[in-house]
Parts: C-alpha cells; structure tokens; sequence
C-alpha cells in the first residue's frame, strides 16, 4: 500500500489504454475517479504550454473545481471476458483468407468445399491426393489452417463455459435467438446494469442513435432503423 502524507479527497485519472490497470491497483487505497478523454483535453488546451507538468496541474485543477465527467471502469472479469471474445474473434478472422485461397483452389479441381471444419479439411485432403498440382498449393495452407482451427475450438469452449456458469447469461440464452456469444458480449459490455437510469439508455451507451437530419425547418429521420456509431462512451 501506498504511503502519502498529503490528505487525498480525490484522484483524477484521464482515460487511456492503462487507466483500467491503473484504476484498480489505486482504487485498493485511494479515492480515485476516471474523468472523460474530451472533457478533459479541452481543459487543458487553455493552457498556454502543452508539458506534462501543465496537463497534471490541468487535471489537478479540474478534480478541484469538479469540472468533469466520471467514466465507469468495467471490472476486471468484465474486461477478461471481453478479451477472451476479441481473442476468439481474431482468430476467425485470420482463418478467413487462408480458408477462401483453398476454396478458390480446390475449385480448380472441381471440388466444392463448403466448410472449414477439421472433417473437412482431411476431406478435402483425402480428395485432392490424386492431384500432385492441387494438392501442391493446398498442403501449407492446409497445415495452416489446422492448428487455427484447433485453437479456435479451445475458446470458443471457454465462451461456451463462462454462459454456462453466468446465471446472466443463462437467462439471455432463454430468449429466442441469443446464444452464448452474444449473451457473453452483453453481460460484459453492461457490467453493471443499475448505472443505467433508465433502459433506453443503454442504447445510446452503446453508440446506437437514430438517423437524424435536420437543418431550419428541414427534419426527418423519424422511423428510419438505427445507425451504429464508431464507439461507445462514457465507459472503459
């Protein structure tokens, strides 16, 4: 534990890639509060000089003054489970190109695959032995592909573990047409649902707003579908 002389009422910490971090390592002892990126850095372009001392005694000033917005911190579960599904998404992603490379190849050989599984891979292998050529181009990219595909099973059953033990995430699987990913991809996005006054609001949180145009007497955009915007705010 930290040892200070100085009495602390409060500690501002601006929003940034290790705020998180930094937030529950300080939180343990201290009062600290993560203040808003944008509120924060039009304070401090008041100042006449941009130095590292001017923007700490920027952020001192605005926790003094209360001049700011509080930014919630996700716990530290919340934020495992969001990695674990970006981890299971990259890897998919990855496994895109090589996969559609051996579709446009084994096409060559009037082959039609249709699935990237591990059964059809070895399918895919076992029909394509008699062409030397073919079976040339689709060897790396099927040695490739393998071991992905392999790792990609292995979090996808982490996923599929967590919504099993989540009392949360069970009750979103009883809706119709929401599986373990997404109901895994809201319980960490929301974390705490009683921050939220009301429910329309997490809607907004979450960066869905309606598409809207106006200017003068010129407004419409009543009825028309949500638009998602590039990210959410007001949360870590």
């Amino acid at each position: 534990m930290w040892k200070i002389d100085l009495p602390l009422e409060r500690i501002g910490l601006e929003a940034c890639s290790l705020t998180a971090w930094l937030y529950d390592g300080i939180r343990e002892g201290l009062p600290a509060v993560c203040i808003e990126t944008r509120q924060a850095n039009a304070a401090m372009k008041t100042m006449l000089n941009k130095t590292d001392r001017d923007d700490a005694r920027a952020l001192a000033q605005i926790m003094r003054t209360g001049w700011y917005r509080q930014v919630h911190v996700k716990s530290q579960q919340c934020r495992l489970w969001r990695s674990l599904l970006v981890a299971r998404r990259t890897v998919l992603n990855e496994c895109g190109p090589s996969r559609n490379v051996v579709r446009a190849i084994l096409r060559e050989a009037g082959i039609k695959a249709r699935h990237s599984k591990p059964c059809s891979l070895r399918r895919s292998r076992a029909r394509t032995g008699a062409d030397t050529v073919i079976m040339a181009l689709v060897e790396p990219l099927l040695a490739i592909m393998a071991p992905m595909l392999r790792e990609f099973g292995r979090l996808t059953k982490q996923v599929l573990n967590i919504a099993r033990r989540e009392q949360v995430c069970r009750r979103f699987m009883s809706v119709p047409g929401v599986g373990p990913i997404t109901a895994l991809a809201y319980r960490a996005t929301v974390d705490q649902p009683d921050r939220f006054r009301r429910s329309r609001d997490v809607g907004a949180h979450l960066g869905l707003t309606p598409a809207r145009y106006q200017s003068g007497e010129t407004h419409s955009g009543q009825g028309k579908p949500m638009r998602c915007r590039a990210r959410p705010h007001g949360s870590l």
